[in-house]
């Protein structure tokens, strides 16, 4: 039987899992579902603000399409890279953990071998050559207490031997899953590396053609007007659509605070009028109780047992439970701007905030800008593809090429403040996405037709620009 045992674990560890289909796929598929709705609102504000202007024709459209796939293609390679590190360490993991397993598996499978010759030299007829061989009945019953201890181990060692089998073969099952998933970035990359080249060489081919146009309309202070009209339209829109969704999550929260008072006041009630019955009930057996001694004193006759009380209605029983917490709503795609902080928390790091980029400010806040108007915003040098980073807790609620201002994301920080950073090569965070304080949220670049590579960045209140020189320390 031992030998039956031996044979179907080994048997067990011999079969081959079937590889699992990988998960990352369906994964990545679910979070482009849940962005579509905020990106396809903001897509509608983006063309709203188009169609509003009287001028269509601007040199810098063309670049659009090309700077928008170069930031896209940028942030996949930044995440697939991120993703391959997570795998090969998964990988390393699993390594270590299928040597260890093999290891502890031969260990087993020497003791098992060592059992069995033991077993087999024994003979398998030891209990029986006990039974008839006429010795000490006590002897006989301890040598048979005996084997059944080394039966026992034998199986125990044999389930341990089938339990590390069975984790050797998922072992093999997710490292398999983890190479193919692993090649599924290596295509991923392959693919968003050409379509990286394919666009840098575009964009190269549209500057040197727009190169004169570009310069020639940057100094027209019409254009930087309307440049500046179409971010205050952008802010404006989006600060309508932030309070909007901020008084609407305001009035489901005092739903669910009304909904959670009204079923404590009814299980407060509820409660009250049990205790009421139950006092009641008391009253009346106390009542029943003294009649019947009364009576059984006078007849001579033994007191008569009182009736079980009645039981506890169930409408009673289930109102005195506490009641269930109150779901938080779900974030859908009408609620995913708000920027879940407290109330002050972005006016209190006023003086305190860090910069959100390194390098040298080309341009400040009410400055002269050429012969256009002032500056709203501040230009910060930097060489291209330098890290711009989230100045405080947030929520994205626009990452998307915007005229003037090439690759543009807007981070809501709560109380109707707003920073901007324009002009970046790569989008790195989308809209709908939080963002900690000093999170990665873009890289510098000069998109959107601008000479230098840097950083445009600006900070608005009730959709207002104000000067960050007294918030940031730059």
């Amino acid at each position: 039987m031992v030998c039956g045992l031996l044979a179907c674990a080994f048997a067990f560890g011999s079969v081959q899992a079937a590889p699992r289909q990988t998960t990352r796929s369906k994964e990545k598929a679910a979070a482009e579902a849940a962005r579509a709705g905020i990106q396809q609102k903001l897509n509608a504000l983006k063309k709203d603000i188009s169609r509003t202007e009287s001028e269509k024709e601007d040199a810098a459209d063309e670049l659009a399409e090309s700077e928008e796939k170069i930031s896209d293609a940028n942030r996949s390679l930044r995440e697939l890279a991120d993703e391959q590190a997570e795998t090969n360490t998964r990988l390393k993991d699993l390594a270590t953990e299928e040597a260890r397993l093999g290891d502890t598996i031969a260990a087993q499978k020497r003791q098992l071998a060592k059992l069995l010759r033991e077993h087999y030299i024994a003979g398998n007829e030891d209990r029986i050559k006990l039974l008839l061989s006429g010795d000490n009945p006590n002897r006989i019953n301890r040598d048979l207490q005996m084997m059944a201890y080394v039966s026992q181990a034998q199986a125990k060692l044999l389930n341990s031997l089938r339990t590390n089998l069975a984790a050797v073969e998922a072992n093999h099952a997710e490292t398999q899953n983890a190479r193919d998933e692993l090649e599924e970035i290596a295509q991923e990359q392959t693919s968003q590396k050409t379509l990286l080249e394919k666009e840098k060489a575009k964009r190269a081919a549209l500057l040197a053609n727009l190169s004169s146009k570009l310069t020639d309309q940057r100094k027209q202070a019409s254009r930087l007007e309307q440049d500046e009209q179409r971010m205050s339209g952008l802010v404006d829109r989006l600060t309508r659509l932030i309070r909007e969704q901020e008084i609407a999550a305001a009035a489901e929260r005092k739903r669910q605070q009304e909904l959670a008072a009204a079923r404590a006041k009814a299980a407060a009630e509820a409660k009250q009028r049990a205790l009421a019955r139950a006092r009641a009930q008391r009253e009346e057996r106390e009542r029943l109780a003294r009649e019947a001694a009364k009576e059984a004193a006078k007849t001579g006759k033994p007191v008569k047992p009182l009736p079980p009380p009645k039981p506890e209605p169930e409408e009673t029983r289930v109102a005195e439970e506490p009641a269930p917490k109150p779901e938080a709503p779900q974030r859908s795609a009408d609620t995913a701007l708000a920027a879940d902080l407290p109330s002050g928390a972005f006016e209190s790091l006023r003086g305190r905030l860090p910069a959100p980029i390194s390098g040298k400010i080309a341009a400040r806040f009410g400055a002269k800008r050429g012969d256009g108007p002032t500056w709203r915003g501040m230009f910060i040098k930097a060489p291209e593809g330098t890290d711009v980073r989230a100045i405080a807790a947030g929520r994205v609620v626009f990452a998307n090429w915007m005229r003037g201002y090439g690759n543009l994301i807007i981070i809501n920080h709560g109380g109707e403040y707003l920073s901007i950073y324009g002009n970046n090569q790569t989008l790195v965070k989308q809209a709908g996405d939080a963002v900690k304080p000093g999170d990665v949220i873009a890289s510098a670049g000069n998109t959107g037709g601008n000479e230098e590579s840097g950083l445009y960045f600006e900070l608005r209140h009730l959709g207002k620009a104000f000067d960050p020189s007294s918030w940031i320390r730059f």
